[in-house]
């Protein structure tokens, strides 16, 4: 009896596997729930939005953008691990937020407590004016830095942000000192530079396609110029090595199969090469990066180097 008992549950092992495998091709058989950890309007509200319009296209079932703002996405992060790891309900994650966060203070959550899957895009930095500035050049914004030290001011999307470690980042590359001005999100920031209140913005390149031509970019932080701003030269181009910005992905609770993580990472892949989708993203001022679930340890562990790097320069964690 004891041999057939052994035998039974050795081949429920053994079939276990494909029938995980067939569970996963089929993934999902009903709508899926999709949490924003911010307010509706934002730059992850809006890419969101581009991939539920081609969501169902491709996973053959429709997604439900649902919103769970406060505390700067920390909120919604630190209760993501209590939901049923089924891959019905995923949420999007942000870098560098879920690194700098947990440097700075108790949030709830720590970086390593994440599941990312798929970071699908970023938001380059750039620094911007208002249409009407003394400054038509970034070598001109430079040399007065230089002759001014701590007199220039940046508004930025609140403070520990990718748009305050750029500053820090500029600050040390062109060899100047400016004073970084944070505001409760990209919105307000750019109201301080449209109204002169401070010298420049440093902000995302996506500000630029929503003020129009009341702004001037000076340059932006991606490797390549953006097809949205082929006027606009990047940092590298003027001899800066500076590119970045806010990364926009989507995470899964901790409990989340490994081959429903795979699948949930193959549909945001599909969308990214939909030519709809693409020709949104690259209008809006959004730079596509397709960074898949087997590549994400590399890529989390390179980024948290990096910031780390940076969060001393801002004094974090010191």
């Amino acid at each position: 009896m004891r041999i057939l008992t052994i035998a039974t549950a050795l081949g429920a092992l053994v079939t276990a596997v494909p029938l995980a495998a067939h569970a996963a091709e089929d993934f999902p058989t009903k709508p899926m729930n999709y949490i924003i950890p911010f307010n509706a309007g934002g730059e992850s509200d809006i890419s969101a939005r581009f991939q539920q319009a081609e969501w169902e296209a491709v996973a053959g079932q429709p997604v439900v953008i649902q919103y769970q703002a406060g505390a700067g996405g920390a909120q919604a992060w630190s209760q993501l691990n209590s939901i049923e790891g089924d891959g019905y309900t995923i949420m999007g994650i942000n870098l560098p937020h879920t690194v700098l966060q947990p440097m700075e203070a108790n949030v709830g959550y720590q970086t390593d407590d994440l599941t990312p899957v798929h970071y699908f895009h970023y938001t380059p930095d750039a620094i911007f004016v208002s249409k009407d500035s003394e400054f038509e050049t970034l070598e001109q914004l430079v040399e007065h830095a230089k002759a001014n030290p701590g007199l220039v001011t940046f508004a930025g999307s609140g403070s520990n942000s990718s748009n305050n470690l750029a500053q820090a980042k500029f600050n040390q590359l062109a060899g100047i000192t400016t004073t970084y001005i944070p505001f409760s999100g990209t919105g307000p920031a750019m109201t301080a530079v449209l109204g002169k209140q401070t010298v420049a913005g440093f902000n995302y390149a996506t500000s630029g396609v929503n003020q129009g031509e009341e702004l001037r970019m000076l340059a932006v932080a991606a490797d390549e110029r953006l097809p949205v701003f082929p006027d606009v030269p990047t940092f590298k181009e003027l001899g800066y090595d500076l590119v970045g910005g806010a990364y926009r992905g989507v995470a899964v609770p901790a409990s989340t199969p490994e081959e429903l993580r795979e699948r949930i990472s193959d549909i945001v892949s599909q969308i990214n090469q939909r030519p709809d989708f693409v020709k949104k993203m690259e209008e809006g001022g959004f730079v596509l990066t397709d960074i898949p679930y087997d590549k994400m340890s590399a890529f989390v562990a390179e980024k948290k180097a990096e910031y780390a790097e940076g969060a001393k320069a801002l004094g974090i964690g010191n």
